[in-house]
C-alpha cells in the first residue's frame, strides 16, 4: 500500500512538473497567451495549493510580457496610420481586456516564498476600445458599401454580406447595416427551382410528394442556397433541381408457409418413484417419494409470412438555367419491404418455445395498397435526397 502511494505521488509530481515545464517553454518562446491560458486553468482548480505556486509566478511574468508586447505592437500599428490595421488594433485591445477579466476572479494570488501577492498592472481599456470600434465601424461600413454597390457576381455580394455581418457583430445597429446586409444576402443567394417528374406508370401519392418537397423539415444549413418548390414569378432562378422518378417496381402479395414439428417432455401429474425392481422408493422417514410424471407431447406448428416489396428508382438532376447545361446527376433509389408473420398449430401447444407461442396470438392482416407501399418508401427516399442536396455545391 505504501509503495502504491509513493508511486502515485511520484507520478503526480512528474505530471505537474511536465505541465510547468511546457508553460515555461511557452513563456520563453514568446507564446505568452498559451502560458497565460495554462496557468489560469491550473490555478482555477486550486489557487492556494503549494504545488501550483510555479503557475502563480509564471502567470505574473507572462501577463507582464503579454501586455508589453501587445501595447508595443498597437503603438506601431497606430503610427503606421493604415485604416486596414484598425481591426487588428481593436482585437488587441479587446484581448487585453479579456485577459484581465480572466485573471481578476483569481485574485489575490499569494507568492509564499516571497511573502507577497502576485502583482498585475491592470488598466481600463474601454476608452480605447470604444474609439477604435467607432473608427473600425466607419471603415468597415464604407468598404462593404462600396463593394455592394460595385458587385456584379454572387461571390462579391457574399463578401459584402460577410463584411456587414462582422460589422453588425461588433457594433449592432450601426447605421443601416442590417438593411444593407439583407440586400447583400438576397443578391448573393443561389435560387433553385424544383421540378418533380414522374416517368413511371404508377401514381406518386400526394402526401409523399408533399413530404419530399417540404424542405423545411430537412434541416439543411446551406446559407447561400434557397430551394423553391413553388417557383415565384419575381425570382430570376439560377438553377433547377429535377427530381425524376423513372421506375416503381411493386411485387405481388405473397404468403409463404413453413411447417415445424416440435416435441417436448412435459410434466403430466405425479407418480411414486420406483427402483429398478419396481418397488416404491421411500425417504428416511418411510414416506413414499413422489416425482413428476413426464410424457412427450407433440405439436405441428404452421408459420405464415406475408410479404410485399416496392422499389422506387430515379435520378436527381441539377441544371444551370443560365447556360442551359447539366451540372450533376445523382441516382436516387429506395426499397421498402412489408412483412408480417403469424401462425397457428395442431396438437399440444406445450411443445412450443415461447417465441413461437407469441406468434399464435397474431393473425393475417390486410396488405398495404400499392400507393401505401410507395409512400412507406418515402422516409428513406427523403434521407437520400437530403444527402444529395447537402453534397451539391453550386459555386
Amino acid at each position: 500500500m505504501k509503495n502504491a502511494f509513493l508511486q502515485a505521488l511520484a507520478l503526480a509530481l512528474l505530471i505537474s512538473c511536465g505541465g510547468v515545464k511546457k508553460t515555461q517553454e511557452a513563456l520563453n518562446t514568446g507564446n505568452f497567451g498559451q502560458a497565460i491560458d495554462k496557468s489560469i486553468r491550473e490555478l482555477a482548480g486550486n489557487k492556494t495549493k503549494r504545488g501550483n505556486q510555479p503557475y502563480v509566478v509564471l502567470l505574473e511574468d507572462a501577463y507582464g510580457k503579454f501586455v508589453e508586447s501587445e501595447l508595443r505592437e498597437i503603438n506601431f500599428l497606430e503610427k503606421e496610420g493604415n485604416p486596414a490595421n484598425l481591426e487588428r488594433i481593436y482585437r488587441k485591445y479587446t484581448g487585453l481586456k479579456e485577459v484581465q477579466n480572466r485573471i481578476r476572479p483569481l485574485l489575490p494570488l499569494p507568492v509564499y516564498e516571497e511573502n507577497r501577492e502576485a502583482r498585475f498592472a491592470f488598466r481600463e481599456y474601454d476608452r480605447e476600445i470604444l474609439s477604435v470600434k467607432q473608427d473600425l465601424s466607419a471603415y468597415l461600413y464604407d468598404n462593404a458599401s462600396n463593394l455592394l454597390e460595385q458587385a456584379t457576381q454572387k461571390g462579391e455580394f457574399r463578401k459584402a454580406y460577410e463584411d456587414f455581418r462582422y460589422l453588425n457583430e461588433i457594433n449592432p445597429g450601426y447605421a443601416d447595416t442590417r438593411e444593407q446586409m439583407d440586400r447583400a444576402y438576397r443578391n448573393g443567394l443561389d435560387y433553385v427551382r424544383v421540378q418533380m417528374i414522374n416517368d413511371t406508370r404508377q401514381i406518386i401519392p400526394e402526401r409523399l410528394e408533399a413530404d419530399l418537397l417540404n424542405f423545411n423539415t430537412y434541416g439543411l444549413n446551406d446559407l447561400w442556397t434557397e430551394y423553391h418548390t413553388n417557383p415565384l414569378d419575381e425570382v430570376d432562378y439560377d438553377y433547377e433541381m429535377q427530381l425524376a422518378f423513372r421506375e416503381i417496381l411493386i411485387s405481388p402479395e405473397q404468403v409463404s408457409e413453413k411447417q415445424l414439428i416440435k416435441e417436448r417432455q412435459v410434466a403430466d401429474g405425479t407418480e411414486f418413484l420406483r427402483d429398478r425392481d419396481g418397488n416404491v422408493v421411500r425417504d428416511s422417514l418411510g414416506n413414499r417419494i413422489e416425482v413428476d410424471r413426464l410424457r412427450t407431447v407433440r405439436c405441428n406448428f404452421y408459420q405464415f409470412t406475408q410479404q410485399k416489396m416496392v422499389e422506387v428508382m430515379g435520378t436527381v438532376n441539377f441544371v444551370d438555367l443560365r447556360s442551359r447545361q447539366p451540372l450533376n446527376q445523382y441516382p436516387l433509389s429506395s426499397q421498402y419491404v412489408f412483412q408480417h408473420v403469424y401462425a397457428n398449430f395442431d396438437g399440444d401447444r406445450r411443445a412450443l418455445d415461447n417465441d413461437l407461442v407469441a406468434l399464435l396470438d397474431l393473425a393475417a392482416v390486410p396488405f398495404p395498397s400499392n400507393e401505401e407501399m410507395v409512400f412507406l418508401a418515402g422516409e428513406d427516399l427523403k434521407n437520400r435526397l437530403k444527402n444529395i442536396m447537402t453534397r451539391q455545391r453550386f459555386n
